[in-house]
């Protein structure tokens, strides 16, 4: 699943795309990550992007989750919740390879 929000859209003043990740870590799903967009734009049509002359704050980010078709699908009535402004997809992808390391090896 991809998940499509603003950079300063928030959570009970935290980064929104960070409660999405301690969400999907607590429901237990296989992993998340956060990428930073450096040009977009959406709905708006306003392009957003880090260009230094540009006056916009409000770069694109997305959360990317992976887990089962099922599990993703039992996730999804907490991102009802959450986003109010954004972008959900839903995508079948093949995992090729997914080996991760204990939880107490850093």
């Amino acid at each position: 699943m991809t998940v499509f929000v603003g950079e300063s859209d928030t959570w009970h003043r935290k980064p929104l795309f960070s409660e999405i990740v301690h969400r999907a870590r607590r429901a237990g799903l296989a992993g998340a990550t956060v990428f930073r967009g450096v040009e977009g734009y959406g709905a708006s049509s306003a392009i957003h992007t880090t260009r230094l002359l540009s006056l916009s704050e409000d770069l694109p980010v997305s959360v990317i989750i992976v887990d089962t078709a099922e599990r993703i699908r039992d996730f999804l009535p907490q991102l009802d919740e959450l986003v109010t402004e954004g972008l959900i997809l839903l995508d079948e992808v093949e995992v090729v390879r997914h080996v991760g390391r204990p939880a107490d090896v850093q």
